[in-house]
């Protein structure tokens, strides 16, 4: 595919696409030497992951169970575009307990505006058709749903298509596209839609669905009612838990930070452990909110938002405060996440009373 929006292309390795066997394998050692509790987690992302191959993924099963120690569970996530997904995929995913996430941009009209082939053919009705199978062979399915310029205004159509489908789990992206000019992409979602679009959905999730269906946002909002750390990055107070792999084998702070100025080292040289514990991932996280502007550290849903993603920091605000490499300024999100954590705080408030009131009864 050759999505419209897609920020990962400038970091695709051209002469190496996919991780050598001798990288796969230091990796998966690694991160279960790294890894705490009994189950262990791995999120196999793009590109588009399935490009490896099935038998690639076999090997990495092979692997993961060689080195898992006695006692503890492997759990595998993949996020794919889903246009690739024969029986035989469907099967594996199922056997192995692949929880898989699907991109899909909503309704027909919504998804292919964006998300084309190469040949700027449609895939809607082919990711359909996965989501078909793939729920046909018990497979756990997320849909991952970028919200951007055209369908941000239609967050009903949107919600009730999903729910058509009997989503489960359902994450919403905003689309923020900012151009090599400092201009923003006119695919990108403003602001103002993005707070309406979560204000409309949320309303209907809280009336009719709550326990129906898992929406991060929502779900992560609810978190603050019992003083739960969040566990969505983007709402954390300190960045830094989802560092990134190219496949040449170099970690990063990010995957949406994949350059020099992030890079932790690679994993010929360095342990898992190490590059997670360096001073550079550290700063990295910790620079989220030492360097909010003054306009955001006396907002009255910091506590909510923690500022958004670095990414987004892009644009000025009113005391002339710049976005420098994300770290800086005002978030370009800003109005919409206030509007709908204001919108959700009576919500929150709510619960945080009745949890309360169930805890001194005990």
């Amino acid at each position: 595919m050759r999505c419209g929006y897609c920020y990962y292309l400038p970091y695709r390795v051209p002469d190496e696409p996919c991780l050598p066997d001798d990288i796969l394998e230091i990796y998966i050692r690694r991160h279960i030497e790294a890894s705490n509790g009994q189950t262990i987690s791995f999120c196999w992302h793009g590109g588009e992951p399935v490009l490896y191959g099935l038998d690639g993924f076999r090997k990495i099963v092979e692997l993961q169970k060689k080195y898992c120690p006695a006692g503890r569970r492997v759990l595998n996530g993949i996020q794919t575009n889903g246009t690739l997904l024969d029986d035989k995929w469907c099967a594996f995913f199922a056997g192995e307990q692949f929880v898989v996430g699907v991109s899909l941009d909503g309704p027909e009209r919504h998804h292919d505006c964006n998300r084309v082939t190469a040949a700027g053919d449609p895939t809607h009705r082919r990711v359909l058709e996965s989501l078909a199978r793939l729920k046909q062979y018990g497979v756990t399915v997320e849909c991952l749903c970028v919200v951007h310029a055209g369908n941000a205004r239609h967050p009903k159509e949107v919600y009730e298509f999903f729910r058509s489908l009997d989503i489960s789990w359902l994450t919403f992206i905003p689309l923020v596209e900012v151009l090599p000019d400092g201009s923003f992409g006119e695919r990108a979602v403003s602001g103002k839609d993005w707070g309406e679009f979560l204000c409309a959905a949320f309303d209907i999730w809280r009336d009719r669905d709550i326990g129906a269906v898992q929406i991060q946002i929502f779900e992560e909002t609810a978190r603050a009612a019992f003083g739960v750390e969040r566990s969505y990055c983007v709402l954390r107070k300190a960045c830094g838990g989802v560092p990134a792999l190219d496949s040449r084998g170099n970690l990063y702070c990010c995957d949406r930070f994949m350059e020099p100025e992030y890079f932790l080292g690679n994993i010929r040289e360095f342990t898992l452990k190490e590059m997670l514990n360096s001073d550079a991932l550290k700063s990295f996280g910790m620079a989220k909110f030492q360097r909010l502007p003054e306009k955001c550290l006396n907002c009255p849903v910091l506590d909510m938002c923690g500022g958004g993603c670095p990414k987004d920091r892009v644009l000025r605000t009113d005391d002339g405060e710049d976005g420098e490499n994300g770290e800086l300024g005002l978030n370009y999100l800003c109005s919409g996440f206030q509007r709908f954590f204001l919108h959700a705080r009576p919500f929150v408030q709510a619960l945080a009373g009745l949890y309360k009131g169930a805890l001194t009864t005990q």
